[in-house]
């Protein structure tokens, strides 16, 4: 009843038995990548009306917030056909097959065939999708506009120089209205919550393949510090998750 879609690409906890068979650490390390609890913590929307499509496969397992090309060539076995070797998040280790965890362990023990990367991205990247490409469309559809909030957390040692509790990213303005942008800051502002724009984090590839405001499709990504609702080195929820939750 609300033409607003949050999705969770990062938050899945499923860890299929093939992963856990070839990776070379422990599942802790592995959960490193996950902005964790982050579908808990916009689970809410639904009773406001908007949609909340939440991941559930692990982002260890294949990164839906990537470009199905972002893929490293030295992690298989045969050279991909389509490849972004180029791509920063590539070269970091953390493309659509990431490399390492969010510690910066290497995950695998052996090095993976292309099928392998395929199968993954048919089962779960473009499901995944296809969904949330129907959901703008339906959303467009029914209420003329459709605005996507792209759900994620950071770490407390990623927030650059001033030390932001919530970045927005808009892609410098590009994926969304600048109303959206305004409203979404405002409103965390007056929560009490120190909000930067774009800078250490600008809207990844959900933000860039669904804001298009010039046919009034809004993508806004906000990203949480992590430290305000888990304890980093557990990943267990703190006392500041029931404040998080009700806030966002």
């Amino acid at each position: 009843t609300a033409p607003l879609i949050f999705s969770s690409p990062h938050s899945g906890r499923r860890y299929p038995a093939d992963l856990l068979a070839d990776t070379r650490i422990g599942l802790l390390s592995l959960r490193r990548s996950e902005d964790a609890y982050v579908d808990e913590l916009f689970s809410g929307a639904a009773a406001h009306g908007a949609c909340v499509l939440s991941a559930a496969i692990a982002r260890a397992y294949v990164d839906l917030n990537r470009d199905p090309a972002e893929l490293d060539p030295d992690m298989f076995s045969e050279r991909p056909a389509r490849s972004m070797p180029g791509s920063a998040r590539v070269q970091a280790g953390l493309g659509a097959i990431p490399r390492v965890s969010g510690d910066g362990q290497a995950i695998y023990r052996r090095k993976l065939s292309l099928a392998e990367a395929e199968q993954r991205l048919a089962a779960y990247y473009t499901p995944y999708h296809d969904m949330l490409r129907n959901l703008m469309s339906e959303t467009r559809d029914q209420f003329g506009c459709a605005v996507l909030i792209d759900c994620h957390s950071m770490p407390s040692s990623a927030r650059g120089a001033h030390a932001p509790d919530i970045v927005l990213g808009d892609r410098f303005g590009v994926s969304c209205h600048p109303s959206v942008t305004a409203l979404a800051e405002a409103t965390l502002r007056r929560l009490g919550y120190r909000v930067a724009r774009n800078a250490p984090f600008a809207g990844g590839h959900t933000t860039q393949t669904y804001g298009q405001p010039s046919v009034h499709s809004h993508a806004l990504q906000i990203e949480i510090n992590r430290a305000l609702y888990i304890d980093e080195r557990t990943l267990e929820r703190t006392q500041g998750f029931a404040r998080v939750r009700a806030d966002m």
